[in-house]
């Protein structure tokens, strides 16, 4: 079964290439999903790197924890699984008809 951990505080310039090379010394590692903003493209400070056995990722922990990558001292732990957000709907507000939005010239 794999195990999935969230790698935090990274530095903006690191690469998904680099944290592939940094987790490989542990065991095998599946994906490493680098967060990026989706407008600009630039990371935002924090990956996910999943591995094929859970000893595996434990070494990891502790091999990584609180030590410095990239002249960043970064955090590693056990991704929490994801939460499930309410979903939001755009509809207009009740005391005001909708347009459709935009500027009026």
């Amino acid at each position: 079964m794999s195990t999935k951990l969230y790698v935090g505080n990274l530095s903006y310039t690191t690469t998904a290439d680099a944290l592939q090379a940094a987790f490989a010394a542990f065991g095998t590692v599946v994906s490493v999903n680098l967060i990026t903003d989706k407008f600009t493209g630039k990371s935002k400070g924090f990956a996910f790197v999943e591995f094929d056995s859970e000893e595996a990722a434990n070494k990891a922990i502790e091999a990584m924890n609180q030590k410095e990558f990239e002249g960043r001292t970064i955090v590693v732990n056990v991704a929490k699984p994801r939460e499930e957000r309410p979903r939001r709907d755009f509809k207009p507000r009740g005391d005001r008809p909708s347009y459709g939005g935009g500027a009026r010239y």
